[in-house]
């Protein structure tokens, strides 16, 4: 038994150690450089990229959405097998869609799902997820030449030397959303995010997608405060197959919409169904019924 420990804690080390080593090989600088921007989070070995379409004005049911809501396009890379492994879900119009497309699978990138996340939007948008192996640099090109098809700005916003702009207040109980939901919110361009990890760890191509969030496999929640104590609300449930209908069951008694039902990704482990909502109400009683749809999942919270 002894034996068989120190066994176990040498593979844990040598584990650590390859992907310090796969961390190491990547040039980080030169990734940064194909995109024009720093990673907007780096979480463990994991570098997400933002590429949030701040060139469009959508509104629902009279909310105009911020990017940080629904808009948010993303691209995280994941060291691995000497390269990377990438993923990400971007944010099209509709007549950007097969350009985009186009190019991705010339570069060798997969598209793995294309799709509406909200309804009544307009102008309508959608949503196609990619992904990819292989050199950390020809994959960033292919991924920045793909969205050079679209309108997606890709410069880097700069002030011009001036102060940055103080971020929008949230003007919500955010310690009451806090301790409803079960973890801590974070303030985002005037939205307050959540992200919710599963208990399950769950694998694309026999490799963990870790840490959830950033890899897109964690539930998402945002709140964009609309006035006197309400909120709109919208982002993505992760489930498993027996917990869709639990979850939609739990949101509709909450009185919040369910919009899209679809899969991101083609061959992980166990299968996941994402589940997109929306609704525009006091936050407290959204927040309220987000919390018992959760529970109904295998989720990590408080």
């Amino acid at each position: 038994m002894r034996n068989l420990s120190r066994s176990a804690a040498l593979a844990g080390v040598l584990a650590l150690m390859t992907t310090a080593a796969q961390a190491q090989q990547v040039d980080w600088d030169k990734v940064d450089g194909v995109f024009g921007r720093k990673p907007a989070a780096v979480a463990g070995d994991v570098h997400r990229y933002g590429f949030a379409r701040s060139d469009l004005n959508v509104t629902l049911d009279g909310v105009t959405i911020k990017p940080s809501l629904a808009l948010g396009g993303w691209v995280a890379l994941k060291p691995a097998h000497g390269g990377v492994m990438a993923m990400g879900d971007l944010v099209l119009l509709e007549t950007e869609i097969t350009p985009v497309l186009t190019k991705m699978i010339e570069g060798g990138l997969e598209i793995t799902a294309i799709h509406n996340h909200l309804l009544r939007a307009n102008p309508a948008t959608f949503y196609m997820h990619v992904a990819g192996h292989g050199d950390a640099v020809k994959v960033a090109t292919a991924i920045h030449d793909a969205l050079a098809q679209s309108k997606t700005p890709l410069a880097p916003v700069t002030t011009g030397g001036a102060p940055a702009s103080p971020p929008p207040a949230i003007d919500l109980d955010t310690a009451q959303l806090d301790q409803i939901i079960g973890v801590k919110g974070n303030a985002n361009g005037g939205v307050y995010q959540f992200g919710v990890p599963r208990r399950d760890p769950i694998t694309e191509g026999g490799m963990k997608l870790e840490p959830a969030g950033p890899m897109g496999v964690a539930t998402g929640i945002g709140f964009q405060p609309t006035g006197g104590g309400k909120a709109a609300i919208t982002g993505d449930f992760v489930m498993i197959g027996e917990e869709v209908n639990p979850v939609i069951k739990a949101l509709r008694a909450g009185g919040i919409e369910i919009t899209a039902l679809h899969s991101h990704m083609l061959d992980e482990q166990p299968r996941l169904y994402f589940m997109h909502f929306w609704a525009n109400d006091d936050a407290i009683k959204l927040a309220k019924g987000l919390r018992a749809a959760i529970d109904k999942t295998a989720s990590k919270t408080n």
